[in-house]
């Protein structure tokens, strides 16, 4: 690649990872089309996408490390319920077109938005439930399945994961996206990345320009998330949510 070329890459990484580590999620709706459209065909695209893309989650732990906002016991139970969907879904992928699935989650996606944003209050404030047996098992089960998604769809499933921790677990929008961000940013996205590479291919001199832009990026949208608050984060999501549905319907 050109140096032109790279800036391009660096700038649209720096935007893309700058929302998604303020909204929880969604850095594909802009990078992976980018890599795309530069001539990447759609499986070296997706595997150098999710390569990149743990450098969002190693940028937003840098900033949300310094806040304590981690629940260390509650995100190994995350890692143990979705690592494995994650890898799953990263090893189906490359073997399966699956357009419909994109539609329906395009559309599951705007729900979400929408859910949000009919509720005022979702999120503002944390009030932590279902914290038994029950609720863990029920809420293992939905993060394995977004697992899933998120090993073998291309963009969004952070976005899913903010609002299941929101939803069921109670947390507010901060904690949820601080969770999203580290545990399916860092360690779900390097095991998709690990198995895409495995089984398909990653452009590695793609990846200076896309790394730098991840990793500021992240630590840009983890600071504005910490420092304006719930609401704004919140406003972010939902926003985020829309766009990320409708490029999934669209395709």
């Amino acid at each position: 690649m050109n140096w032109d070329q790279q800036l391009l890459l660096f700038l649209v990484s720096l935007v893309a990872n700058a929302f998604s580590a303020l909204a929880g999620g969604g850095a594909g709706l802009i990078q992976l089309p980018a890599l795309i459209f530069l001539g990447l065909p759609f499986s070296v695209a997706l595997a150098t996408h999710k390569v990149a893309s743990v450098a969002l989650g190693a940028g937003a732990t840098l900033r949300h490390w310094r806040e304590r906002t981690l629940d260390y016991r509650f995100s190994l139970f995350i890692l143990a319920s979705g690592l494995p969907g994650v890898v799953l879904g990263a090893s189906i992928i490359l073997a399966v077109p699956d357009r419909s699935a994109e539609i329906a989650l395009g559309l599951l996606t705007v729900s979400l938005g929408l859910y949000s944003y009919l509720q005022p209050d979702l999120g503002t404030t944390e009030r932590l439930q279902h914290r038994n047996p029950r609720g863990y098992l029920i809420g293992a089960a939905v993060l394995m399945v977004i697992g899933v998604l998120n090993g073998s769809l291309t963009s969004g499933t952070g976005l899913f994961v903010t609002l299941w921790l929101v939803y069921w677990f109670g947390l507010d929008y901060k904690r949820a996206v601080a969770h999203t961000l580290i545990l399916v940013g860092l360690f779900w996205n390097a095991s998709g990345a690990m198995t895409l590479g495995i089984l398909g291919e990653i452009r590695w001199d793609w990846l200076p320009a896309l790394l730098l832009g991840s990793l500021l990026g992240g630590y840009i949208g983890a600071h504005y998330a910490i420092v304006k608050g719930n609401r704004l984060i919140k406003r972010t999501f939902e926003i985020v949510t829309l766009l990320v549905g409708v490029k999934l319907i669209l395709g």
